[in-house]
């Protein structure tokens, strides 16, 4: 067997672990504005629930359990991508005054690539160990 045979047959499950630690990390960012946990520099917990913040808060932490639990995963993932896109042009790139787009200099690396693996899960779809992935199987025994 070849090398590319053999990764090939893992990248269901590489798609998944890709999923799960993307849906973990992100869920952070709503856990620490809603709650202050994990705590950060800045504080956090207090949102107002109705806010721009408390939207966010609200995508992060149960679009992150969509997508870690791989739910509904290539419309949630459309969503979080466009919540990401959002954060990258108009939060990030205004922080810095001059609307620095470069994004180590304005603080959004993560925003872009949360947006980006959104987006890619979009395509992709969820891979292994994943609801969506249980309830094709399923419809397709009964059918």
């Amino acid at each position: 067997m070849n090398f590319e045979a053999t990764l090939n047959r893992y990248q269901p499950y590489a798609l998944a672990v890709l999923r799960i630690v993307t849906a973990l990390c992100f869920m952070t960012h709503g856990t620490q504005k809603m709650f202050g946990f994990p705590a950060s520099q800045g504080g956090g917990g207090g949102f107002e629930l109705f806010s721009l913040m408390g939207l966010a808060a609200i995508l992060e932490v149960f679009g992150g359990l969509a997508i870690l639990l791989g739910l509904f995963t290539r419309p949630v993932a459309f969503v979080l991508a466009g919540q990401m896109a959002y954060a990258f042009w108009f939060v990030h790139v205004p922080l810095m005054g001059q609307g620095n787009i470069i994004p180590i200099a304005n603080g959004g690396e993560s925003a872009v690539l949360f947006c980006f693996i959104f987006l890619f899960l979009v395509f992709a779809g969820p891979g292994a160990w994943s609801v969506d992935g249980a309830l094709k199987s399923r419809s397709r025994v009964t059918a």
